[in-house]
């Protein structure tokens, strides 16, 4: 905010500015417009990597890309654009396009990995800045954040990456390489793994004084580099999640702070608009998105392919020669035992005759299940559009889904038009033979050149020939386009504009985000949950309900759910129709604006089940882009606790009673929502894990609590509230999570483990027993169902 509203003597209204951040918007107009004025080879660019926590194995880090690779072509077509870089062979694996030739170069200079770096390292490094003139340049900033970070790291210079072997007041090093004008480092630690201590009490750890003096040496020509430009390669790095405002910066912010007027141009994954709308909205980024990874069929390999071989054997056996059943279902029995799939079918022993070929079918669909589960199939190179086998694998994928276009035109998925059930119903064979058949037509129209004039020869199926036709006139045009992802960043650099567009997983049907390369937009928050998003919701509680249901017989009494926002803005608020499904409430949208205006609730006879309560661990993002999602889902919780229903039929209104009588506090008594501390992020658990400072189950517990002990509402803006967080803990009969998108899985992210893997250590360490703890799967949003986590786990 650059101007607020005041009213004078009269009452009357004026807009009065605020002028430093007038000077902060006019700044950062300034010096992208300045781009467009400075000659490519005069102009200073730094790419960063990502690498958090901050180890040498790290570094690159990026969701579903490959930054050593990506790094290579973009500094390859930066000297192509007439940019300074120096001797080209001077560059580490630049002329052989050997990426890791370059990420060790970087790691030789320094990397900021405390566990390895050398004090030779230290002191060789010539990319540093004097503690005289950082403290010149940090007395400058807000005194509430200069406090901030003198209570947690001590004066200036502090300690961290500090040098004093040439000068005895310390220089602060900077990790990098420098080509010409362009630099290469990596971005700095935030800080955790520096000050253990943190991690279990302040999670609003501010930034360190290395940290603040790496961005003024990027930003500042008289004291460092003097960029003009900053390129963060890859989702997501820890600039935008530093503590502060959640939106509307202030100077007391430790990412403005940082990152002052200095354009940042951010390639970003094109199906994650809630960390990339935390970039643009907290570190004013222009975000160029990128394609997802290459994606395929999983496929059989193994002993899992030698077990598929033994059941079509048992199949034909069981038909032409019976008496070898026995042989054949020993070598199958055999085959589980020694690649522990009887411990991943839950299996404790082996099954007598009677019942094998029972066990035999679950097998089956088990086997089918793992061997038609999309997987990635490599990782994506900024600007490299797919080719040969890798496009027709990824259309494939992306023809999977139903599309939804223009609103009005509706696709079947190119399985379905030829007869698949995509329900999990059909049996492997049958699968199998759909999935040949649409590889065939793909790769044949792919031969084709993708004319969609060669459809009508390929297949005599109306609705196979309207997919194909789709395929060919819309999927893979925007895919061709995946080539100007680095034309787009070039542009940026050069003070252009980046056409808009919408986010999300382009194989959940969403074809409309592609072409990649511009700067996408996410969703109306006020939508949330869209009537999709509700259809999808209310089968993922029904699943979630029956397979309970059906592993103890009874309804659970109380779910946990980990609610993150960008997962709300990629499928419109899934998770948030699951919560008000599962308390048996639903909303009411406005006509016109397609904005949820209201709830009602849900007769118990048109329920046909009890209420569920619901305790929601939310991210930090999720508090800070759906607010009046948070009054909402508290109001629904108010709701159905007033209600006169018996105790047995909702189970919110027994569970506030009870704490009702303990402490007397109607508020408290129905607080559901917890997050983070206002101002932070995240759940702590991957500083703790990787300063390996813990032992036991209450170690994480505490740390999770202590993170995510905040109460959110209507009303409550992160009220403390450890206390009520682990009442409401006690009584949650199953941990869940959801998963939406084909391009990630449990073991991609640190994110599973620290919300849901955290929320079920918090629960073992509460109530000494183990929980249920399920993951909804809505990437096929008409075909949702519910595994528990050691079968995801086995399923990835």
């Amino acid at each position: 905010p650059f101007s607020f509203k005041e009213f004078d003597a009269d009452g009357l209204s004026t807009y009065v500015p605020e002028p430093e951040r007038a000077a902060r918007v006019a700044g950062i107009a300034v010096r992208h417009a300045r781009l467009r004025h400075i000659a490519n080879a005069d102009k200073r660019i730094v790419l960063m990597l990502s690498a958090y926590p901050t180890k040498h194995a790290r570094i690159g880090n990026a969701v579903g890309l490959d930054t050593p690779a990506s790094a290579i072509r973009f500094l390859h077509d930066l000297a192509t654009a007439g940019y300074h870089l120096g001797p080209l062979d001077a560059i580490p694996g630049l002329l052989e396009r050997d990426g890791d030739a370059l990420i060790h170069a970087l790691i030789a200079a320094g990397g900021q990995d405390t566990d390895w770096l050398t004090d030779d390292q230290l002191q060789a490094n010539p990319f540093r800045i004097s503690a005289q003139r950082y403290r010149a340049w940090f007395d400058t900033l807000d005194p509430d954040l200069r406090a901030a970070v003198e209570r947690h790291w001590g004066p200036a210079p502090g300690e961290l990456f500090v040098d004093r072997s040439r000068d005895p007041a310390g220089e602060i090093v900077v990790a990098a390489l420098q080509f010409g004008n362009i630099v290469l480092m990596v971005q700095p630690p935030r800080g955790f793994g520096e000050n253990p201590v943190a991690i279990y009490h302040d999670p609003d750890l501010p930034p360190s004084h290395h940290y603040l003096a790496v961005y003024h040496w990027i930003a500042s020509a008289e004291d460092g580099f003097g960029a003009d430009a900053l390129v963060h390669l890859g989702k997501h790095g820890n600039l935008e999640w530093l503590p502060g405002k959640t939106l509307g910066m202030s100077a007391a912010c430790g990412t403005d702070a940082a990152i002052g007027d200095l354009p940042l141009i951010y390639p970003f994954l094109v199906n994650d608009p809630g960390e990339g709308t935390q970039a643009k909205r907290r570190a004013h980024a222009t975000l160029v998105d990128h394609l997802v990874p290459p994606m395929a069929r999983a496929e059989t390999y193994g002993d899992i392919a030698r077990l598929e071989q033994l059941l079509d054997e048992h199949q034909n056996v069981s038909a032409l020669d019976p008496a070898k059943l026995p042989a054949v279902r020993q070598q199958i029995w055999t085959l589980m035992r020694a690649a522990k799939m009887d411990h991943d079918l839950g299996l404790d022993e082996r099954p007598d005759e009677d019942s094998f070929d029972d066990m035999l079918l679950h097998v089956d669909g088990w086997l089918c299940e793992i061997k038609d589960v999309q997987i990635r199939d490599g990782l994506h190179v900024l600007g490299a559009a797919p080719t040969g086998e890798a496009e027709v694998d990824l259309v494939l994928a992306m023809l999977r889904a139903r599309q939804i276009w223009g609103g009005e035109q509706t696709v079947p998925g190119l399985r379905e038009a030829l007869g698949l059930r995509e329900d999990g119903g059909e049996d492997r064979v049958r699968v199998d033979d759909i999935e040949q058949q649409a590889r065939d037509l793909v790769a044949k129209l792919q031969a084709a050149q993708w004319d969609a004039a060669a459809v009508d020869s390929l297949t005599d199926n109306p609705a196979a020939r309207a997919v194909l036709c789709f395929a060919a006139t819309e999927v893979v045009p925007r895919l061709r386009q995946t080539s100007h992802e680095i034309d787009r960043v070039l542009h940026a650099l050069d003070g252009g504009f980046i056409p808009a567009g919408p986010s999300g997983s382009p194989l959940r049907g969403l074809i409309n985000v592609l072409p990649t390369g511009r700067n996408f937009y996410s969703v109306d928050p006020k939508a949330v949950p869209s009537r999709l998003a509700w259809e999808t919701g209310q089968a993922m509680a029904d699943s979630l309900l029956e397979r309970y249901l059906a592993d103890h017989g009874e309804y659970p009494r109380s779910v946990g759910l980990s609610v993150w926002g960008t997962s709300a803005m990629r499928t419109s608020g899934d998770d948030i129709a699951e919560v008000l499904a599962l308390l048996g409430v639903r909303p009411v949208w406005d006509e016109a604006s397609r904005r949820v205006r209201d709830l009602e609730v849900i007769e118990l006879g048109e329920l046909g089940r009890p209420r569920v309560d619901v305790t929601v661990r939310i991210s930090g993002f999720f508090r800070d882009a759906f607010p009046h999602v948070l009054a909402m889902l508290d109001d629904a919780v108010q709701l159905v606790a007033e209600l006169d229903e018996p105790d047995e039929q909702n189970y919110v209104r027994a569970h506030a009673a009870a704490d009702l009588a303990g402490h007397g506090d109607q508020r408290r008594a129905t607080t559901r929502i917890f997050g983070s501390k206002p101002g932070t992020y995240g759940a702590g658990l991957l500083q703790l894990i990787d300063s390996r400072d813990w032992r036991t189950d209450d170690d994480l517990a505490q740390v999770y609590t202590s993170w995510g002990g905040y109460a959110y509402g209507r009303g409550l803006d992160g009220v403390p509230a450890s206390d009520d967080m682990r009442s409401a803990y006690r009584r949650i009969a199953v941990a869940a999570k959801n998963t939406d998108t084909r391009e990630h899985d449990i073991a991609d992210s640190d994110d599973d483990f620290q919300y849901h893997g955290g929320m079920i250590a918090t629960l073992r360490a509460l109530t000494g027993a183990d929980p249920t703890a399920y993951v909804g799967d809505s990437t096929s949003p008409d075909a949702v169902r519910t595994r528990t986590l050691q079968e995801e786990t086995n399923r990835v």
